[in-house]
């Protein structure tokens, strides 16, 4: 979900609008026009997907660990796929996840263009039984469920992820709702269960974290 600046009860964006503006600037070399093309097409639909700085975020961080299987709990039509394509390179996959059967068709249709498809498995399916019918570890487990399923998703993916790999979850501060005393939003059901993920992660003996504040929140947990 793309975070909005406001004092209401709806929440609050953690960085401020012009730093995120400035930031964006920063990075607007990475301006590709499949890139364009997927963003373009999230302000018309209103589909909520990562933004430019979470996915140079997310390709840095695989980049960083060399990450080369990457497993997407919720891959939307592709955006986030885009940028972890990118970093696993010509011998990676990214392995996507998605109950849309659409998602995967304009995900197709991006990928293909950005010459990142080979490097993609989409599966069409609940994610947590894709996860569960893909064997093997992984050097990423990325989360970008429907919030009230992301403590379920941290305890099926953290014994999956190698040592020295990364769990990374979006919108764990969830418009800064998780910080606020009672949760006076629209979900608070989801609000909760985002809470109780990042609690699970940080107090878990086996994994460092810490939350980028980027955005709507990027937790990166690695595995000791």
């Amino acid at each position: 979900m793309n975070a909005k600046s406001t004092q209401s009860g709806s929440g609050i964006a953690p960085v401020d609008p012009l730093i995120e503006t400035y930031m964006r600037e920063l990075v607007s070399h990475t301006d590709h026009p499949v890139l364009l093309d997927m963003e373009d097409y999230a302000r018309r639909k209103n589909f909520p997907i990562v933004n430019r700085l979470a996915g140079v975020f997310l390709e840095i961080q695989a980049k960083m660990i060399g990450a080369k299987r990457v497993f997407e709990f919720g891959s939307g039509y592709g955006y986030s796929a885009y940028w972890f394509a990118r970093a696993v390179g010509s011998d990676g996959l990214v392995i996507c996840s998605d109950a849309d059967a659409q998602n995967r068709e304009r995900a197709q249709q991006y990928l293909t263009q950005a010459a990142l498809w080979q490097r993609v498995q989409f599966n069409t399916g609940l994610a947590q039984d894709v996860f569960a019918q893909t064997e093997g570890l992984f050097d990423i487990c990325y989360n970008d469920v429907d919030k009230h399923a992301y403590p379920e998703v941290w305890r099926l993916a953290k014994d999956r992820i190698r040592p020295g790999g990364l769990y990374i979850a979006d919108n764990v501060l969830w418009r800064g709702r998780v910080a606020m005393d009672t949760y006076q939003d629209a979900s608070p059901g989801s609000t909760a269960a985002i809470a109780e993920h990042n609690r699970l992660i940080f107090s878990d003996p086996d994994f460092d974290a810490f939350i980028n504040p980027t955005r709507d929140g990027l937790v990166v947990a690695r595995r000791k």
